[in-house]
């Protein structure tokens, strides 16, 4: 199994996040899913969690999760009010099964890791949050399986760290994707070019989790190389909850699939050669060699005698050199195209 594996080949791998989206209901998960289908997208992806396991009672939320949320509540009990049943998952699963499309669920616990692991799933996506968990990531390296993790709020001493510890634990088939970790996080912060980075320090894979708004800075990324695209996405950004705001809504979903189709598409191979669909133009649109006057049989070839022109048919304008001096092996009418024929 690669963790680059895309399922229509485009060579970005898209994964809509549904993320926490569907505010504790299942139902509402369900339509996320049918949602990602629709957009075209590869893998729709959730997160699973224990509360208890993952904070505090008296943990503080984030600054965007104030502006999101109900200010009086505590992260714990927002998180709480998230939580998905644990049965929840492997009905989310089967219905990806059925649809088509990837299933995959970000766990913030080792119960959860567990739990995800005998379900089946395929790979493991970890958040920015857990690139300092060691223990975290040595417990899903060790399931073997392909891992995606997100790199933001760390810098590249701490990204090694997280590195080698996959690694060490068995991680054959790791991407990193960069990531800002802010909602919506500004465009001057962004840095993209830390895709290119992260690919040359470790030799893997590398993607971009974005969180920035629209969708300009993720095809941005795939120009840049960026084998996977996260992005969040709901089914309406009016929804109560800390992630609706910052998420795409579906139409906006499907256009940033087709975008990193299109640029994925348009990047090819580096090479630089004449592609197939050039080739019936190049006859039309260079030029050859051709006579701007009358020159007679047994004339000495000069330069004001020859202008270049459409089509390429004739002797290259880059022979010119060698053209002028020559005779002509035969009467030449202005206007025609020159063959080497035509020269003694």
């Amino acid at each position: 199994m690669s963790g680059v594996l895309t399922i229509a080949g485009s060579g970005v791998l898209v994964i809509a996040e549904a993320g926490v989206n569907h505010n504790g209901d299942e139902v509402l998960a369900h339509r996320l899913i049918d949602s990602a289908v629709l957009a075209g997208a590869d893998i729709v992806k959730f997160q699973t969690f224990r509360t208890e396991n993952l904070a505090v009672t008296d943990a503080p939320k984030a600054e965007y999760q104030l502006g999101t949320t109900d200010g009086g509540q505590s992260q714990f009990a927002m998180l709480k009010a998230l939580e998905l049943p644990a049965d929840a998952y492997s009905r989310l699963m089967n219905h990806c099964g059925r649809a088509g499309i990837e299933f995959a669920s970000t766990p913030f616990d080792e119960e959860s890791a567990d739990a995800l692991a005998a379900l089946g799933m395929r790979r493991f996506k970890l958040s920015s949050g857990e690139v300092t968990n060691l223990p975290l990531l040595a417990h899903v390296a060790r399931f073997g399986r392909p891992v995606i993790l997100s790199t933001g709020m760390s810098d590249l001493e701490e990204v090694a760290a997280a590195v080698a510890c996959l690694r060490e634990a068995g991680c054959a088939d790791l991407t990193l994707l960069h990531c800002l970790t802010d909602y919506p996080a500004p465009l001057a912060e962004t840095n993209l070019r830390a895709i290119v980075t992260l690919r040359e320090a470790f030799g893997v894979p590398v993607g971009y989790s974005d969180h920035t708004e629209g969708l300009t800075v993720s095809l941005a990324a795939v120009a840049l190389g960026a084998t996977v695209i996260e992005k969040h996405f709901t089914l309406d950004r009016a929804l109560p909850g800390p992630d609706h705001k910052a998420s795409l809504e579906p139409e906006e979903l499907a256009a940033l699939v087709a975008g990193c189709r299109d640029v994925a598409a348009a990047l090819g191979d580096g090479r630089k050669v004449c592609a197939p669909s050039e080739e019936k133009n190049r006859t039309i649109v260079r030029r050859s060699l051709t006579t701007v006057r009358d020159i007679p049989l047994g004339a000495v070839i000069e330069r004001d005698m020859l202008m270049a022109r459409r089509p390429a048919t004739g002797l290259p304008p880059g022979s010119l050199d060698l053209v002028v001096g020559r005779r002509a092996a035969r009467p030449i009418p202005a206007g025609t195209v020159l063959t080497g024929d035509m020269l003694a």
